[in-house]
């Protein structure tokens, strides 16, 4: 199913050096998106373009005019007031390819067009970032089945599924206003927590503060209001993924969720990477999705041989911790977990297909979140919620110090990558947040 090209020929490299370093998260055959300005320095945000070390300004490299036809107009959809992508999103996959591969034949090593965008690039340990989108909408969704049943297990030992998660992408609507980008910092939530066995609720910060791994998706091309998009069309329209942590309080979820799920426990704060990995990106990576046999197979605008042959991707997910006595300590940040993606009980394309098929509109720079994605085996778990089993055991971490949940200090930090024999590894940054002490009343 995968649709390869001349860019995603593992032999490129690039005259920029840092890509072709071993391990680096952007070779040429990689080149995402993120919005940026030199940091201290004046400037709009822009958009740029990962290339090993540095970032290509693209607001900069459309004043020189280095491309022709559909590439031409593709940098130009680029540099827009804000620098956000929006415009770019919109414009459809034929543009964005046509961008990427002019973008890859002037970065290849040998390029003509060589001195024409060396003046363009910036150290990215320059560099700060911002949302790379006006974000219409965010919604998030619930698609690992291990995560749903280990959460399940605690509330509902002997049912933890709920009788339509196998048949349908569960999702709410989440806080667009509160997303921000790798470096947040946010306030532990206050709201009603129920403490066990009181019969009343109480206000206070939030003492069971967690963090949901996940990948964001990128809206490009939406659809007109009262329309759908096919299962099988959904992967032209969306941009790309990012990493994206859902934190969650979950003691105030255990209070406010029932009937109409989750809010104060989940619109305080949502960190994103910075980078947008391209869909182009990753076609190297897609495997097949699968349903297990004895599960009901999906209704028929959830299903189809093209979804079911390539419609998984296989990209490695890791969750880190620091607090601030490792970071007094300078000790390196505690591994929680790694999974692979490839376990989401609903793909992407599936999570759109369903998201429009009652005619909501989708539009450029939309957000979807995928759900805290939790492998098959315990130490997978995307979750504290799940990795110490609701609070119950607690995890030591390499320096002496033990968590249920998050203190004050902590920070997490979520990467992922994917890789195989053969091929560059191809990164997606990192999306860390910083948990600060509650509000003073």
């Amino acid at each position: 199913m995968a649709n390869l090209n001349e860019t995603h020929d593992p032999a490129l490299t690039s005259w920029v050096e840092s890509a072709n370093q071993p391990g680096t998260e952007f070779p040429i055959q990689n080149l995402p998106f993120a919005v940026f300005r030199r940091r201290g320095q004046p400037g709009g945000f822009r958009p740029g373009v990962g290339i090993g070390e540095q970032i290509l300004d693209l607001r900069e490299l459309a004043r020189n005019k280095p491309f022709d036809g559909l590439a031409a107009v593709a940098l130009a959809a680029c540099d827009q007031p804000g620098g956000q992508l929006n415009e770019f999103m919109a414009a459809g996959q034929e543009t964005w390819s046509a961008l990427r591969l002019a973008l890859s034949r002037a970065l290849r090593t040998g390029s003509p067009l060589r001195q024409a965008l060396a003046g363009a690039l910036v150290p990215q340990a320059d560099a700060e970032f911002t949302v790379p989108a006006r974000i219409g909408d965010y919604t998030d969704f619930y698609a690992s089945i291990h995560h749903a049943t280990t959460v399940g297990k605690q509330f509902r030992p002997d049912n933890p599924l709920m009788p339509n998660y196998k048949w349908v992408p569960i999702g709410y609507h989440g806080r667009a206003s509160s997303i921000g980008v790798s470096g947040q910092r946010f306030v532990r939530p206050m709201g009603q927590v129920l403490p066990k066995g009181a019969s009343a609720p109480e206000f206070s910060a939030s003492r069971r503060l967690d963090y949901e791994t996940e990948m964001g998706v990128w809206m490009g091309q939406g659809n007109a209001l009262g329309t759908r998009i096919g299962l099988d069309d959904a992967d032209t329209r969306i941009f790309g993924l990012c990493l994206l942590n859902d934190w969650s309080a979950r003691d105030i979820q255990a209070w406010e969720y029932q009937p109409l799920g989750p809010f104060l426990a989940k619109n305080f704060a949502t960190t994103i990477s910075p980078w947008i990995v391209t869909m182009e990106a990753l076609e190297p990576f897609r495997v097949a999705w699968e349903r297990p046999e004895g599960d009901p197979q999906p209704l028929p605008y959830l299903d189809s041989p093209r979804n079911r042959e390539g419609g998984a991707y296989d990209i490695r997910l890791q969750t880190l911790l620091t607090t601030e006595k490792s970071r007094a300590g300078k000790s390196a940040p505690a591994v929680l977990s790694e999974t692979s993606f490839r376990h989401s009980y609903w793909n992407v394309a599936q999570l759109v297909a369903h998201h429009s098929v009652n005619g909501c509109n989708l539009q450029a720079g939309d957000l979807l979140g995928t759900g805290t994605q939790s492998g098959p085996t315990p130490e997978e778990a995307g979750s504290l919620l799940e990795l110490t089993s609701g609070g119950q055991k607690p995890l030591t971490l390499p320096w002496g110090e033990e968590r249920t949940f998050l203190q004050d200090g902590d920070e997490v930090i979520l990467r992922a990558w994917c890789e195989k024999p053969g091929y560059p590894r191809i990164g997606f940054g990192s999306a860390a947040g910083t948990v600060l002490p509650a509000a003073a009343d």
